[in-house]
């Protein structure tokens, strides 16, 4: 049984840093890790990979031959691999036997929640290699400050984890970065729990582009608390305990946690409702240690 992530989210959110940063953490808790580039775009990787697509296809290439932009190409490489499946079985089945497995894929979002073809993918390797894997969404903690761009993130996240059908953790990527673009309306848990998006719309309200949209904003806030599926964690990958807690989630949700224990139910059962330490007090650690508060400003006003 071989555990992973499937590492997904939009352009910029910081997938190939987070796997390099998530590499690197793994290997210094012992684990041996194995990345797979299956981005054909990312031609320039902080990391040393041990599988990847631009041996089998490039996009540049397919690009020119098929006079395609980059979305379109994107979505032909993918074609292409699950066609190809059996190549990329054969590149990881020399990794199952003692590694732990790091997917990079493409930051175009089509692909995760509209076809088919990345999900196939993901599929076929489960099942023919009996992989545990965890899909970990990456969205740009700075979302947080635009009510609208956040709505938008929290309907991606849904229809991702609708459409993929995976054990999936949301993560607010950057969180070191949170207030680069504004402060906060909300105290952060309001983000990553997810509470009453009615608050939300008295801060859309006072932007004339988002006012104009008000009863349609409001219905699709309806669909994502009637789910009442989307959560975020949050991450600064420079830091060794934002990286820690985020490993302890999402080992609960692949079952890694229950690798190599002979126990019975009732000790599975212990585990499997063991807190991970994610809570509101945790959320408000965070808060302190990246956000401002009120005071601060006032001080720096002085």
């Amino acid at each position: 049984m071989v555990f992973g992530q499937v590492v997904i989210g939009p352009p910029g959110s910081g997938k190939t840093t987070y796997c390099n940063g998530m590499s690197q953490f793994l290997q210094l808790i012992g684990r041996k890790v194995a990345v797979i580039n299956l981005d054909p775009a990312n031609d320039s990787l902080p990391y040393e990979c041990s599988v990847n697509i631009e041996d089998l296809i490039k996009l540049s290439d397919v690009m020119t031959e098929h006079s395609l932009g980059p979305n379109g190409g994107l979505v032909y490489c993918m074609d292409y691999l699950e066609k190809n499946i059996d190549w990329l079985q054969s590149k990881l089945e020399p990794l199952l036997k003692d590694h732990y497995l790091l997917f990079d894929f493409p930051g175009q979002v089509e692909l995760f929640f509209l076809h088919s073809n990345a999900k196939n993918v993901v599929m076929k390797l489960i099942k023919k290699l009996n992989l545990r894997l965890t899909a970990v969404h990456l969205v740009d903690a700075h979302l947080c400050s635009d009510p609208g761009k956040y709505v938008s993130a929290l309907l991606l996240s849904l229809s991702t984890m609708l459409h993929l059908e995976l054990p999936h953790v949301n993560v607010l990527s950057k969180i070191d970065l949170i207030e680069n673009y504004g402060k906060l309306a909300f105290n952060l848990d309001f983000y990553t729990d997810v509470q009453d998006l009615s608050y939300l719309q008295h801060h859309l309200d006072q932007d004339p582009r988002s006012a104009k949209y008000r009863k349609l904003t409001k219905e699709l806030c309806d669909v994502i608390e009637d789910f009442s599926l989307v959560n975020f964690t949050t991450l600064d990958i420079q830091d060794k305990e934002s990286i820690g807690n985020l490993v302890k989630l999402i080992d609960k949700s692949n079952g890694y946690i229950f690798a190599g224990i002979d126990a019975s139910a009732v000790e599975f059962s212990k585990i499997a409702v063991r807190q991970v330490d994610w809570d509101y007090y945790k959320a408000a650690a965070v808060q302190e240690k990246y956000m401002k508060d009120d005071e601060d400003f006032d001080n720096d006003d002085g």
